[in-house]
């Protein structure tokens, strides 16, 4: 293969080297590749194949380093095998892009699906090249697990031994050898990499297709900024199978415009993230800097830039999100999988959680950040990830709160109760419970190890407000499913603002200063003092007067699971009267209103409706039925009929509005 000036001709791995990989590697053997960055890992995998090929081996490698693959198309996972001294590409799977780490689920779902069947003999995973950082090495773990890695190669830049990266010693991964080649600079792997797209487009095929008759996947740039999506790296899918990548020449009037490596007739879907070709070379696209006088908003709605990830090549649809002053929420399963809403309080390093589905995309991080759990009911799809949250507090942890209707505490402690906790000791998980009863909390504590749930004095209910502090409110409404479901609204007592004016007029510069004045202007600590940037320290009352704009809090409301009726509908709008966000289930179409009533589940019809009643700002519709997967675009297009108040996807928004 002509090498261009940039990749360096090798020839095989020193004799050495070589027979530690022939004592360490079984014929079966998954063997993890990785590096920095810098280092040559292309060439290593060519080295490492020939050797192994050299011992009757037969040797396959999967090329996890969308931005520098060993072979295929950069932008894609992909697998080949070592054959004639050259890699046969066996199948792809594309990304969309050359950052890893940033789409590491989606990445490792590419991974998952090429790996589902058997292959036999030993097989390569080229790693990305991974620098310092919580989310490389959170990818490296995630893909030696899905991979079911069992040995460690590590290529370094010279002969100076490396050591390879935390998130692969604490698995007890052998590392078996280290390879050692010359690496490449910044400009010569952008050479490579540009020489691998080329070689992949080959002779082009111009192809046409119309937006309207696309499922858009990914992180597509608005519908009305043409400019945007040119040069943009795509994948034109059939129900998910790849029939080509390109690049889109030009969007206009609805249509695309394409250049692809082969015929996409009959395309029904379009992924596309963050790559571009600029000029001929395959990048990045870059977000443009904000100046620091420009503020962020200070409220909004919209949607997670991914369309995440399921099993088998499925969808959670978009996940929503949204800004209220001091706090992000954000739908983490999406609109199709299990109900989990996050909310972080910013700068505090905590988080509430409502509902505990499915939790495989949150890290145990978030988990150690969690004060109060707040359950709607206990049918699994709301409490499946309690036994994760539940490991993932062994430690020296403050009880969390969790708040349920009546016998949540029965039942959490009947899972606590299902382990063996012979070992924790100081360190067992404990929660302090507290049910709905109409007029009262009724109290328990459960600690892992001690068994049951005992209880504790009972508290007053008064006006639905189940927790208060200083910041907020939390209120609950009891509705029904067959079973009591509790709503429930986040209600902040105060809305902090800065007035960039006159920051500018004093001369002060933000900064982290700012958000420590904001704590302590919502917990009322007026006295308190505050230092700022030109060295002089000031009253907090005195800077809040000066500085902040202070207005009545907007509050959000998360509502799941619950039938149609009257009665569920008064309570639900009078929860919701004037909310800023409304998170609320939407689990039928129209055309399903009889089973939407057999599992006493809201109707897209029944979800505007309480939304338009309520007056609520934003409607965030939610737990759509998996029968809707691929038909996202018509749930949110019956749901905006009846209420303009839904926020809709950016990538369905211009078709429907």
């Amino acid at each position: 293969m002509p090498e261009g000036g940039v990749e360096r001709v090798v020839t095989g791995l020193p004799k050495a080297t070589a027979e530690r990989l022939q004592q360490g590697l079984r014929e079966s053997s998954r063997v993890l590749l990785c590096g920095a960055p810098a280092t040559d890992r292309i060439a290593a995998c060519r080295l490492t194949a020939r050797t192994l090929a050299t011992q009757g081996t037969e040797v396959l490698c999967l090329a996890a380093d969308t931005a520098l693959p060993a072979f295929g198309a950069p932008g894609a996972v992909a697998l080949a095998r070592w054959e004639r001294e050259a890699w046969t590409l066996l199948a792809m799977r594309p990304l969309c892009s050359l950052d890893p780490v940033r789409f590491r689920l989606p990445l490792i779902e590419a991974v998952s699906q090429l790996l589902a069947r058997e292959w036999g003999g030993t097989l390569l995973v080229q790693a990305p090249g991974i620098g310092g950082g919580v989310a490389g090495e959170e990818l490296l773990g995630a893909l030696a697990s899905v991979a079911g890695i069992d040995a460690l190669l590590y290529v370094s830049a010279g002969s100076v031994p490396a050591e390879p990266p935390i998130a692969l010693q604490t698995r007890g991964i052998p590392l078996v050898a280290q390879i050692a080649v010359a690496g490449h600079d910044r400009a010569e792997r952008r050479a490579i990499r540009d020489r691998l797209w080329h070689e992949y487009l080959g002779e082009t095929v111009t192809a046409r297709l119309r937006l309207g008759e696309l499922q858009l996947l990914g992180a597509p740039p608005p519908l009305d900024e043409a400019g945007a999506w040119r040069g943009r790296q795509v994948a034109a899918l059939w129900d998910g199978q790849l029939r080509s990548m390109g690049e889109i020449i030009a969007l206009e009037g609805g249509e695309l415009q394409l250049r692809t490596a082969e015929a996409v007739d009959g395309a029904n879907q379009l992924l596309l993230r963050d790559a571009i070709a600029v000029a001929g070379s395959l990048q990045t696209v870059r977000k443009p800097r904000r100046r620091p006088e420009e503020s962020a908003p200070a409220s909004g709605t919209g949607f997670l830039d991914e369309v995440v990830p399921m099993a088998k090549g499925e969808s959670c649809g978009p996940v929503p999100v949204a800004r209220i002053g001091q706090a992000s929420a954000c739908l983490v399963n999406g609109v199709f999988g299990d109900p989990l809403l996050k909310l972080q309080l910013l700068y505090q390093r905590r988080n509430l959680l409502f509902d505990l589905g499915d939790p495989g995309r949150m890290s145990a991080r978030v988990a150690h950040q969690v004060s109060d759990l707040f359950l709607s009911h206990t049918h699994a799809d709301h409490i499946g990830g309690f036994l994760w949250f539940l490991r993932s507090r062994i430690g020296e942890f403050p009880p969390c709160r969790v708040f349920g209707p009546p016998g949540v505490a029965g039942q959490i402690a009947g899972l606590v109760d299902g382990i063996l906790w012979d070992r924790v000791a100081e360190r067992a998980p404990r929660f302090e419970i507290r049910e709905w009863h109409d007029d009262h909390l009724r109290c328990y504590r459960v600690v892992a190890g001690e068994g049951g749930a005992g209880r504790l004095q009972d508290l007053p209910l008064a006006d639905g407000v189940v927790w208060q502090e200083a910041g907020f409110r939390v209120r609950a409404a009891r509705l029904d499913h067959r079973t009591p479901v509790l709503a429930y609204a986040w209600e902040p007592a105060l809305r902090v603002r800065v007035r960039r004016e006159r920051l500018a007029e004093l001369g002060l510069q933000p900064g982290r200063w700012l958000q420590l004045l904001k704590q302590a202007v919502l917990a009322g600590r007026r006295d308190e003092s505050i230092a700022t940037p030109d060295g002089t320290t000031h009253r907090v009352g005195e800077l809040q007067d000066r500085l902040l704009l202070v207005q009545p809090g907007q509050k959000l409301v998360y509502a799941t699971d619950f039938a149609d009726t009257p009665d569920n509908r008064r309570r639900l709008v009078a929860l919701a009267a004037g909310a800023h966000s409304l998170f609320c289930e939407a689990s039928f179409m129209l055309e399903d209103a009889v089973q939407a009533h057999r599992t006493q589940h809201l109707t897209t019809r029944a979800c505007a409706e309480i939304a338009n009643e309520a007056e609520v700002e934003h409607l965030l519709p939610f737990h759509f039925s998996k029968r809707y997967i691929q038909r996202a675009p018509d749930v949110y297009r019956e749901i905006r009929r009846f209420s303009p108040r839904t926020v809709l996807p950016g990538f369905l928004a211009a078709g429907i509005e």
